[in-house]
C-alpha cells in the first residue's frame, strides 16, 4: 500500500491546475492562428490516446483489454460525451469569450451532478447545496449581463461553455458510476482512444493546417510583440495542456482523496480569468466580476453539498 503524502498531492494537483491555467491561454493563441475549434480538438485527443497508447505497451499490458457489456456502453458515453463533445466545447468557448468566464460556464458541471443526485438518483443533497445552486444562478446573471437584459457576450460561446458544463457533469457522472471499477489507465486510454476514433471521423487529423506549424504565432495580448513556432504552441497543448497536467493529478490521487483533489481543481476558473487579465488584457467589467465571484462561491457549496458517496469516483482532468 503506498505511503500517502498529502503535501506531495497537494504540490502535484497545484502544478496540473497551473498547466491547465496556462493551457487556456496557449490554446487561444493557437485557435487565433488559423486553426478551428475541431481541428485543435482533433489534433489534442489525437496526440493524448497515441502517448497513452505507448505508456500500455510499455507498462501495463492489461489496459489494452476492450471493455465488455456495460462497461464498453459507458466508456463509449465517456469517450464521445466526456472527452471528444467537452474538448470541442471548450475550445469555441475560449475561442469566443473571455477565458474566465469561459471556464466558470464549464464548472457549472458540479452544480448539475448535485441536480443529477438529488432527483434522478434521490441522494441525499444538504442545504448548502441548494443556497450554492442559487447563488451561482445569481452569479451566472450578473456575469452573463442577463439582468441587464440582453446577453454581454457571444451567444454562442456561451452556449458552447454550457454545453461543456453539461458534457463536464457526464464526464464526472460516468466516472462515479462504473468507470471507478476499472484501473485509471485503462479508463483513460479507452476513452481518448474512443474520443480519437470520433474526432478523427468528424475531423480527420490529416486536414490540420500544416501552415500552422510551419510559421511563427503571435502570443497576443500583452504578449503581441512576441512569437514561438506554431509547432511549439501546438505541442504544449498536447503535451503540457494534457498529457503532463492529467498525469500529474492522477498521481495525487495516491495521496490525497478524489474529493479534494477536485475541490483544489476549482481554482482553475479563478486562475484562467487572472490569466486573462494579465496576458488578454481582459476586463470583465465590476459587474460581471462579481456575478463571477458568486459563481464560484456557489460551486463550492454545491461540490460540498452532496451526501458522502461509499466509493469516491476517480477524478478525471478538466480541459
Amino acid at each position: 500500500m503506498t505511503h500517502r503524502r498529502p503535501g506531495l498531492g497537494f504540490a502535484l494537483v497545484s502544478l496540473g491546475a497551473l498547466l491547465f491555467i496556462v493551457n487556456a491561454g496557449v490554446s487561444r493563441v493557437v485557435l487565433r492562428s488559423g486553426v478551428s475549434p475541431d481541428e485543435l480538438t482533433t489534433t489534442r485527443i489525437t496526440g493524448t490516446a497515441l502517448v497513452l497508447l505507448l505508456v500500455a505497451l510499455l507498462f501495463r499490458r492489461t489496459a489494452l483489454r476492450p471493455p465488455t457489456g456495460r462497461m464498453a456502453l459507458l466508456l463509449l458515453l465517456h469517450g464521445v460525451v466526456g472527452v471528444a463533445a467537452l474538448q470541442w466545447t471548450y475550445f469555441v468557448a475560449i475561442d469566443r469569450l473571455p477565458v474566465g468566464l469561459a471556464l466558470l460556464l464549464e464548472y457549472q458541471a458540479p452544480l448539475l451532478v448535485a441536480l443529477w443526485a438529488r432527483f434522478v438518483q434521490g441522494e441525499t443533497v444538504r442545504r448548502r447545496a441548494w443556497l450554492g445552486l442559487g447563488t451561482a444562478m445569481f452569479g451566472l446573471a450578473l456575469a452573463t449581463g442577463i439582468l441587464q437584459g440582453e446577453l454581454a457576450w457571444d451567444g454562442l460561446g456561451l452556449l458552447a461553455g454550457l454545453g461543456a458544463a453539461v458534457c463536464f457533469a457526464t464526464y464526472f457522472l460516468v466516472g462515479e458510476h462504473g468507470v471507478a471499477n476499472l484501473e485509471p489507465l485503462r479508463v483513460v486510454l479507452w476513452s481518448f482512444g474512443i474520443a480519437a476514433v470520433a474526432m478523427n471521423v468528424a475531423s480527420p487529423i490529416w486536414h490540420f493546417p500544416e501552415g500552422v506549424l510551419d510559421v511563427d504565432v503571435s502570443l497576443l495580448g500583452r504578449l503581441a510583440d512576441v512569437t514561438v513556432p506554431g509547432v511549439l504552441a501546438v505541442g504544449w497543448v498536447v503535451v503540457l495542456g494534457t498529457l503532463v497536467p492529467f498525469a500529474v493529478e492522477v498521481v495525487a490521487l495516491r495521496h490525497l482523496s478524489a474529493s479534494t483533489v477536485t475541490m483544489v481543481a476549482m481554482l482553475e476558473p479563478v486562475g484562467v480569468a487572472l490569466l486573462g487579465w494579465l496576458w488578454f488584457r481582459e476586463d470583465l467589467g465590476t459587474v460581471a466580476t462579481v456575478g463571477c465571484l458568486l459563481v464560484l462561491l456557489g460551486i463550492i457549496a454545491a461540490q460540498s453539498g452532496r451526501a458522502p458517496h461509499p466509493q469516491e469516483p476517480p477524478h478525471l482532468a478538466a480541459p
